[in-house]
């Protein structure tokens, strides 16, 4: 049964206005580290002040943040970048819950694969195509059609909302770290990555690691008198695949429904600067799932150990060792504590907002800015419109009426978080 305040709340969504912001926000393209992710950061200072919010937009001091001894590492070259904190100004002495999300994306990749441009955001029935539909520019849309619709039912909240709209969460968190080193804070927080109908209280991490494998040179033609830095990876290659089938035999059960909670995948591999020279040196590059609840320096001694392994038990290598080192961002696990009040919050304001079920509780595999904040002590979950399994290709899509619902039960999620007046 809702309330009066919910109920004028529900019924001030606007859920065309929703569909407008979510095109306007895919046109930006604010790949992770462009000009273009400022840009988008700037334009939604102007819309959370529209919504008589208290606006902190501040550039984050880089070189500070790269100092810091938690600082979770980034891939992605930049000069700037920006972070921007909306709160309600009204509430007294209820808490404050935050709406996370992050406004970059990733490439587009492959032009031809699309579409038509991947910024010209393209509607078919009830979804929208478009860099970023569903990760997650369709989140942002959704928070700010629920932060709308509370300021124009007049509802007056006892607690506070706070807005944190990030950078960089595609290569390691850098605006998450920002913000919460930057001092704010809330009670709880929803992050609304797409989460296709369900509630993400745990994510597993996830580091990204390189493996440098020496060889010796020669020319092509004389093969025999070098060392193909390619046939000394092999060996390794194989030692990873036991060792992702040896970190995946017992899963948390959160994840036990994914084939492979914590992937191990090799993403790149080069070697060679010639055709006809024995390459003298492979680079392996890759991504090495975090267990959850695993402190990710266990993880990189696990990694580490499996190479100097491998390394011990093959000819050449035992004498001229790989070596592994630990470039771009570092994903740490993250969990909501359980049993806490947030996840049945969440759930039935989902029910009660779209008329059906409560939402499944499950773990993802991936890793994302909730372990920023559980870190910090924050609770913490995900739930938002869009299907993961599209993001990050030239599938990307959204239903519209997914986000609608989220937004609708954002709506409800904030005002029996922070109470009313």
């Amino acid at each position: 049964m809702l309330t009066d305040e919910e109920a004028a709340a529900l019924a001030a969504v606007d859920e065309a206005a929703l569909g407008r912001t979510l095109l306007e926000l895919i046109s930006v393209p604010s790949v992770t580290g462009s000009a273009a992710e400022s840009e988008l950061q700037h334009q939604l200072a102007g819309r959370l002040e529209w919504l008589g919010m208290d606006v902190d937009l501040w550039p984050l001091d880089l070189p500070a943040l790269r100092d810091d001894p938690g600082f979770p590492g980034t891939e992605a070259p930049r000069d700037e970048a920006w972070g921007l904190v909306g709160t309600t100004p009204d509430g007294g002495d209820g808490p404050t819950l935050i709406l996370q999300g992050h406004v970059d994306v990733v490439p587009p990749g492959d032009l031809d694969a699309w579409e038509g441009d991947p910024y010209v955001p393209r509607v078919t029935g009830d979804l929208v195509h478009g860099r970023g539909a569903c990760d997650m520019k369709a989140g942002l849309a959704a928070h700010l059609a629920a932060l709308a619709a509370i300021r124009t039912s007049g509802v007056r909240l006892r607690g506070r909302v706070a807005a944190h709209f990030v950078v960089g969460e595609e290569d390691g968190g850098l605006g998450a770290f920002g913000t919460l080193r930057r001092g704010h804070r809330g009670d709880a927080c929803v992050i609304a990555e797409p989460t296709a109908g369900t509630l993400i209280t745990a994510n597993a991490g996830a580091l990204t690691f390189r493996v440098a494998v020496p060889g010796r040179a020669a020319h092509g033609s004389a093969r025999e008198q070098g060392v193909s830095a390619v046939d000394a990876y092999l060996p390794l290659h194989r030692a990873l695949a036991e060792l992702e089938t040896e970190r995946n035999r017992d899963p948390d059960p959160l994840l036990a429904e994914y084939p492979i909670p914590y992937g191990l995948s090799v993403g790149t591999l080069r070697a060679g600067d010639w055709a006809s020279s024995v390459p003298d040196l492979l680079v392996a590059e890759g991504r090495f799932g975090v267990r959850l609840g695993e402190d990710p320096a266990d993880a990189r001694a696990a990694l580490e150990r499996c190479v100097a392994d491998a390394c011990a038990a093959d000819p050449w290598l035992r004498d001229h060792p790989a070596t592994v080192s630990w470039p771009g961002g570092q994903f740490a696990s993250g969990r909501l504590p359980e049993g806490h009040a947030l996840a049945d919050t969440v759930a039935t304001a989902h029910a009660d907002a779209t008329g059906g079920p409560r939402p499944r509780v499950r773990g993802a595999t991936y890793g994302s800015d909730l372990r920023h904040y559980t870190g910090a002590g924050i609770p913490t979950l995900q739930y938002g419109p869009g299907d993961i399994a599209v993001a990050h290709g030239a599938r990307e899509h959204v239903s519209l009426r997914e986000t609608v619902r989220a937004a609708r039960t954002l709506v409800l999620t904030v005002l029996r978080t922070v109470g009313t007046k």
